[in-house]
């Protein structure tokens, strides 16, 4: 049985670091394709840019993913997976996610012999692997907001020169980095398959959500509606943007002060304790053996939990 765990354990490490490798190399790579094979335009394997191990391997999660494809929550793993630039679908995260959390239950197990601390890593790991898309999702999200500003510039000098808007967001696609170059991409492509202007703007805006873009959004539907200088909104737009982002550096930087503090709460009890661990061991155990040091150990967490908390509402400020 261990033997046979020990297998499994090797063959899922081996498909999650083979896959990791793989995503770093393309995790720039959104494309028609994503949107194609959430619909079954085509087989995941025409995606030419794609490796053939990185192909063959996407093949085998959309088999096995196939059967979830239709369940309501899959569709909204479908598109966190497109607001993180994961060049996945909703039922093939699923896969690997399930697959990892095993792979690390399996292991601790080997290790450990403990059924309970094996489902226990395999739950936090898959834990960290859906707080890493947290992350990414935020990331992107910034990263666009940081790119706003100099879009807009573009859009509107190539109005200026005489561009439609749908040529003029062209431009931007070819122009720019991603993950701003994506978006835009994918509402040129929308446009190009006769997808009005209107409802490709907004599905951009939910997939990016950054107030922001809803922002310029609005301000060119409006301005669609009524008439106007576009270009020249546009303008004071990308002004009003590089302004809150000049803002929200100088309060980044003032309030590093009290993030560092919160930081240094988190991680002084481990320090303490790995210092305990070290010279005084006896006291350490007693915390975890005796029930009133397992009960402070409780109430010890929950209140660096709380500080922590506090502290993170008090320096994040909106602009």
């Amino acid at each position: 049985m261990v033997i046979f765990a020990a297998v499994i354990a090797a063959l899922a490490g081996f498909i999650l670091v083979l896959l990791l490798t793989v995503y770093i190399q393309h995790m720039r790579r959104m494309n028609i394709f994503y949107r194609m094979r959430r619909h079954h335009i085509i087989a995941s394997g025409q995606a030419s840019e794609q490796t053939y191990w990185f192909d063959s391997l996407r093949r085998l999660l959309s088999k096995a993913a196939s059967p979830l494809a239709e369940q309501g929550p899959i569709h909204a793993l479908d598109f966190r997976m497109r607001q993180a630039g994961i060049p996945l679908l909703g039922g093939e995260f699923l896969i690997l996610l399930s697959g990892f959390g095993l792979a690390v239950g399996l292991l601790t197990w080997m290790l450990t012999l403990e059924v309970g601390m094996a489902m226990l890593m395999g739950v936090m790991a898959a834990a960290v692997i859906w707080g890493f898309v947290s992350w990414r999702i935020y990331r992107r999200r910034n990263a666009f907001t940081e790119q706003l500003g100099d879009c807009l510039t573009t859009i509107a000098n190539a109005l200026r020169a005489g561009y439609s808007f749908p040529q003029a967001v062209g431009v931007v696609s070819r122009e720019m980095e991603p993950p701003i170059r994506d978006e835009f991409a994918q509402v040129s492509r929308e446009l190009a398959m006769s997808v009005p202007l209107e409802a490709a703007l907004e599905a951009m805006g939910r997939r990016v959500g950054s107030g922001d873009l809803d922002l310029v959004i609005t301000a060119v539907l409006i301005q669609r509606e009524v008439g106007g200088n576009l270009a020249q909104i546009l303008d004071s737009i990308s002004d009003t943007i590089h302004e809150r982002i000049r803002m929200k550096r100088e309060i980044f930087t003032l309030t590093a002060q009290g993030r560092l503090s919160a930081g240094l709460l988190l991680i002084l009890p481990f320090i303490l304790a790995l210092f305990l661990y070290v010279f005084n061991r006896e006291q350490l155990i007693l915390l975890v053996t005796d029930p009133i040091g397992r009960m402070a150990l409780l109430v010890s967490l929950i209140l660096e939990v709380i500080g922590y908390v506090v502290i993170q509402r008090i320096v994040h400020i909106d602009v």
